[in-house]
């Protein structure tokens, strides 16, 4: 059962629109879905919400933007975690992904941290990785030394939309999400549509009786 979201990014107005800035989307997207709002907490360095949920559905979820920069992103999650008692295996982390082009996205439990500096301090600061991570594809430049100004750098707009529309698609299978049905929530973000069936052929025409066919 997931008790906490966080959502990665940058703070301030000259990040807002970034690439490195889709966990932040997200988070601002999910928000509005909860009727939750986001407001400053010092002691987590971050925007935080609480959203109130009966004891039989976990109790208390917790909305977190950390505000330390991608780089400190644990100095926000650890604290509010600890304070909590919420496992790592209870939080998921909303994330902009390089290995995935924008319009796809992947649902995971732990793993590597793909050079990702957001995860990396997550990790580090929780002392454990078996976080859930929501990975949001935004693609990658094609060469090493310029991913750091292309995560920096506003997408084009049809990149933009495909990100949105994974967001959308995402908030879907929220609920599945909270309640910690990790297995069907995948199966529905992953799922590829069907394809079209091939149109049939059309029907030879009846022969009219008693009328011979053409020699």
């Amino acid at each position: 059962m997931i008790r906490l979201i966080v959502g990665l990014g940058n703070p301030g107005v000259e990040y807002e629109a970034t690439r490195h800035n889709a966990g932040f989307w997200w988070m601002d997207a999910a928000a509005r879905q909860l009727k939750a709002s986001l407001a400053p907490d010092r002691a987590y360095h971050g925007l935080v919400a609480r959203v109130n949920r009966s004891p039989e559905h976990g109790g208390p979820l917790w909305l977190l933007q950390p505000m330390t920069y991608m780089n400190l992103s644990g100095k926000s999650v650890a604290p509010l975690a600890r304070f909590f008692k919420i496992a790592p295996a209870e939080i998921l982390v909303v994330h902009d992904e390089l290995d995935l082009l924008p319009g796809q996205m992947k649902l995971k439990q732990a793993g590597g941290n793909g050079g990702h500096n957001g995860l990396k301090d997550i990790q580090a600061q929780l002392g454990a990785g078996d976080f859930w991570r929501l990975r949001l594809g935004i693609g990658h430049p094609g060469i090493k030394a310029e991913v750091a100004n292309y995560v920096l750098r506003k997408p084009p707009a049809d990149e933009r939309d495909a990100i949105e529309r994974n967001i959308e698609d995402s908030l879907k299978v929220l609920d599945l999400m909270l309640a910690g049905e990790m297995d069907r929530a995948i199966m529905k973000l992953h799922a590829k549509p069907a394809r079209p069936k091939p149109p049939r052929p059309p029907e030879a025409p009846a022969a009219t009786p008693g009328v011979d066919p053409p020699a």
